[in-house]
């Protein structure tokens, strides 16, 4: 299984007066780590997506443990590995670094979506294919 890796770092516009990361900021990176994951690895960038495609991947769950804070300055490694793959689902698992230490784990759950219609969809043969190379427990449904 492969793992799709990227570095963030942290600015002021993350942090909260104590200087470390305001924590619903977390979840912001989290959904930059996958919109980057689809453009740059699935070659099918938002703005595709959404907007010529009128497809979506919206969030219906996401979870974050932490470990450790990130300061003003740090740069963190995002690791991001699909931990699910259904018909129309996917669930990534998230994993955030600083020099080589966790500082957080956690899990976001998509669905495929027909942005017209509001329901989901199957993912296509392609974007699968790629998917199911970063997971480790791909499922038929």
């Amino acid at each position: 299984m492969k793992r799709f890796n990227h570095d963030l770092d942290i600015g002021f516009r993350h942090c909260d007066p104590a200087g470390i990361v305001f924590y619903p900021r977390y979840f912001e990176m989290m959904n930059d780590t996958i919109e980057i994951f689809f453009r740059n690895v699935v070659r099918w960038p938002f703005s595709q997506m959404h907007a010529v495609d009128r497809r979506g991947i919206p969030a219906v769950s996401a979870t974050l443990d932490f470990k450790a804070p990130g300061r003003l300055g740090d740069s963190v490694n995002w690791q991001l590995m699909v931990g699910r793959l259904g018909r129309s689902s996917a669930t990534f698992r998230h994993q955030a670094m600083i020099d080589g230490a966790e500082i957080l784990s956690g899990e976001t759950a998509i669905v495929h979506t027909d942005l017209d219609k509001m329901a989901s969809l199957a993912w296509t043969d392609d974007v699968r294919a790629v998917l199911a190379q970063y997971c480790n427990d791909a499922e038929g449904s």
